[in-house]
């Protein structure tokens, strides 16, 4: 016997929900921790609803480490590599979409293998030309080996070459240049990428750890995924004032989320329908 359909359709959104409800409790309970009382965060089975607002662990928070200047920090040094890989990124990935060359697809090839090599191997080389130019510790040490990624080059080629070839063939019978080209019809009709682009930079520069870690020497030019280790000691662990940092850390890059969500689903699922 099968049941009704608005029953079925019933169970599936219940099914979603405790999904859902699952999969955020973790994020809910670390924002929630943040005005529940040391003894209320150390229970077991843990506590969800703080019994009252407390405010201790945010002013401990402030306390311990300058966390306004490491969220400035990762502001800066996020905003700028993002702006970085949409220059670069947008303007390799329009050569190899719309420029002609010889031995064009093999140089996509190997741009693209650029991929397959891990972080950890271009480090050390990274980090010893960065000390050579006297970097370390500043704001150009952490932006610079980030400001080309190949995969955003192959992101916005893909995109690029969605759009109508209609296009390119009336803009060059028109006397349009590639330049004027680029500015004036592929960058308004490929926001959707570019935006997708942005949120993914902008997010994976902001959670970035290793690499500031090595780099700066001084609480002025730490970032906020450092900032949060700081409030761990060796003797123990106040769990309370951990969660109230990690939420600090977490609500600018969810905020990004949410305002950016609408073009970050337009442009990953760009091309999945035709027509």
């Amino acid at each position: 016997m099968t049941l009704p359909l608005p029953l079925r359709k019933s169970a599936v959104y219940l099914l979603l929900c405790l999904m859902a409800l699952f999969i955020l409790y973790p994020l809910l309970y670390t924002f929630l921790s943040v005005f529940m009382t040391p003894e209320e965060t150390n229970q077991f089975p843990p506590k969800l609803l703080p019994s009252s607002l407390y405010l201790g662990s945010l002013e401990a928070v402030i306390d311990l480490i300058p966390v306004g200047r490491f969220i400035l920090n990762s502001f800066l040094v996020s905003g700028l590599v993002m702006i970085g890989q949409l220059i670069t990124a947008s303007l390799a990935a329009y050569a190899f979409a719309f420029i002609s060359f010889r031995g064009k697809a093999i140089w996509f090839a190997v741009f693209l293998s650029t991929m397959m090599i891990p972080w950890e191997v271009t480090m050390i080389p990274n980090f010893l030309l960065i000390k050579s130019w006297n970097w370390l510790d500043t704001y150009p040490g952490l932006v610079f080996p980030f400001l080309a990624s190949a995969f955003g080059v192959f992101l916005l080629r893909q995109f690029y070459l969605q759009l109508p070839k209609e296009l390119f063939e009336a803009a060059k019978m028109d006397g349009c240049g590639h330049l004027r080209y680029f500015a004036n019809i592929v960058l308004p009709l490929s926001r959707p990428g570019l935006a997708t682009l942005a949120v993914y930079v902008f997010l994976n520069t902001w959670n970035m750890y290793l690499w500031p870690l090595l780099i700066t020497n001084t609480a002025e030019m730490r970032t906020v995924q450092i900032g949060v280790s700081m409030l761990q000691f060796e003797e123990f662990t106040a769990w309370n004032i951990v969660l109230s940092g990690v939420a600090l850390v977490l609500l600018p890059s969810l905020l990004l989320i949410v305002l950016g969500l609408k073009q970050l689903v337009r442009g990953l699922t760009a091309g999945a329908v035709k027509g």
